[in-house]
């Protein structure tokens, strides 16, 4: 066992312990003047965090179509990407053979020879329907990146290389409107594959449509927001266990990992979910106060059996039979019946992050 991992158990549950694009400074500048839109700085003041979601919502089977299903096969990492300058969702097949040139490109410089592309290549972007919320959302455009070896008979399945996609569901609508209209708005960029090919695909994007892009963590605030609304979900669909992961400060530093068996989880969050409203009252919000409220009486419960006082940690992990997140700015989702929900709050995080 580690060393700096902390194990114990209790009656009902387990522990184991950059620089803006010009383009759109001067577009959006422009447009809004000085004031900032996103609460940083004193311009847009009432954009900030929000502290009160809709409950989430079960999607049917037959609304789930394959393309949104490609999403949930791997663990992704989150970045920010500032509004897209002319980019066109009727151009995807262009976009698709410009990648691929760009990527040959760059593999005959050399720059490319590292991070597997030695092979044939093909590029897809293809559109994910039935994301977007409001009008003013874009519609999520999926990328991957295939290769197949000179050897390789003609009926051999080409390798994925690399996958990705950009995102907006349940963006503020009133910060949506104020993107100029020659951008569009796709805040959240999910990577899956190396480093390296990452950060090509990246360039390209500076490169042809002027934007930015930046690292998204998921703060202690938003994963416990993940959890409380996954735990939420348990009436519905198990979310098995409640797995969360702290660090705590010690010398050497602690890991913390608390794993709450389901059903106690969904227990507590009841008990502090509207105490005393009447079921015809709920208007299926759900309060700050209240995923608060549900993490104080876990943490309570911890220092109860083991004396830790949790409080005194970050909390860095949430996993459930729903997904998982942790605050370097990885996720996975694994059911996609509840994916909207996750999907908002992450939009929510990247069009904080994304600076002025």
């Amino acid at each position: 066992m580690d060393p700096h991992t902390s194990v114990a158990r209790s009656p009902f549950s387990s522990v184991v312990q950059k620089r803006r694009s010009k383009s759109y400074r001067q577009s959006y500048r422009s447009y809004v003047g000085t004031m900032s839109h996103l609460g940083y700085t004193p311009g847009f003041t009432k954009r900030r965090l929000t502290t009160c979601r809709l409950a989430p919502k079960r999607c049917s089977t037959a609304e789930i179509n394959p393309e949104q299903r490609a999403l949930l096969v791997r663990e992704w990492q989150l970045s920010y990407v500032t509004p897209l300058y002319r980019f066109q969702h009727g151009h995807l097949k262009t976009y698709s053979r410009q990648l691929a040139a760009f990527l040959v490109s760059e593999r005959q410089k050399g720059v490319a020879a590292e991070v597997g592309l030695e092979s044939t290549l093909k590029v897809t972007f293809t559109l994910v329907a039935g994301m977007a919320q409001t009008e003013e959302e874009a519609d999520t455009v999926f990328i991957k990146i295939h290769s197949k070896t000179p050897l390789a008979r003609p009926d051999d399945p080409q390798k994925v290389l690399w996958s990705g996609w950009l995102t907006c569901v349940g963006g503020d609508p009133d910060y949506l409107r104020t993107v100029p209209e020659d951008f569009v708005c796709l805040p959240l960029f999910c990577s899956g594959g190396t480093e390296g090919l990452t950060a090509l695909v990246k360039a390209w994007f500076q490169r042809t449509f002027d934007c930015c892009f930046g690292r998204l963590e998921i703060n202690s605030v938003n994963l416990q927001w993940l959890a409380a609304l996954w735990t939420d979900c348990h009436a519905r669909t198990s979310i098995k266990q409640l797995k969360l992961v702290w660090s705590v400060p010690a010398e050497p530093p602690m890991e913390v990992i608390y794993a709450m068996h389901a059903q106690d989880a969904s227990e507590l969050w009841r008990s502090v979910r509207k105490p005393g409203l009447r079921e015809e009252e709920d208007d299926g919000s759900v309060g700050l106060e209240e995923v608060a409220c549900f993490f104080k009486g876990l943490k309570s419960h911890f220092y109860r059996h083991f004396r830790v006082e949790l409080s005194a940690g970050r909390l860095t992990q949430v996993s459930t039979a729903l997904g998982s997140a942790k605050h370097g700015g990885r996720i996975k989702i694994s059911n996609s019946s509840y994916m909207i929900t996750t999907l908002t709050l992450l939009t929510e995080c990247a069009l904080l992050k994304m600076p002025i």
